[in-house]
């Protein structure tokens, strides 16, 4: 019975529904922007400790698994050999590279200084054996 008198009640026009409240995301979308280029995130912002935010293992990881991708790739294709990817790998293991960068540099001038020894090395047995045949 109390059904039927508020529906005839919503048909005659007495009784209205509200329209439901809107909620803008405008704002929030503001904000996520800003953030996004940076703001908004100075000390009183943060919660964590810095390594709660961004573990330095984390970092570590990172880095350490391009140096060793990068090494994987230049024995396999055959720009440096075992020794030299051996040699390289501990002193990355050791923390001596601060990225691939530094690390890439670091294999070209070992493989410079090796060819100019050869090269010095080659030099000096012709030169001996120049002095036999005299």
């Amino acid at each position: 019975m109390e059904g039927m008198n508020m529906r005839k009640l919503m048909k005659d026009g007495f009784i209205l529904k509200r329209p439901s409240k809107l909620h803008s995301r405008s704002r929030a979308r503001e904000v996520m922007e800003a953030k996004k280029k940076g703001r908004h995130s100075g000390n009183g912002k943060r919660k964590g400790t810095k390594e709660a935010r961004s573990p330095s293992k984390l970092q570590w990881m990172r880095r350490i698994r391009v140096l060793r991708r990068l090494l994987r790739r230049y024995r396999d294709a055959g720009k440096i050999d075992r020794h030299v990817h051996r040699e390289v790998y501990m002193k990355a293991k050791g923390n001596e590279f601060k990225n691939k960068r530094v690390l890439m540099e670091y294999v070209h001038k070992l493989k410079d200084e090796r060819k100019r020894s050869r090269a010095f090395q080659d030099q000096f047995l012709a030169i001996k054996e120049k002095k036999k045949t005299l």
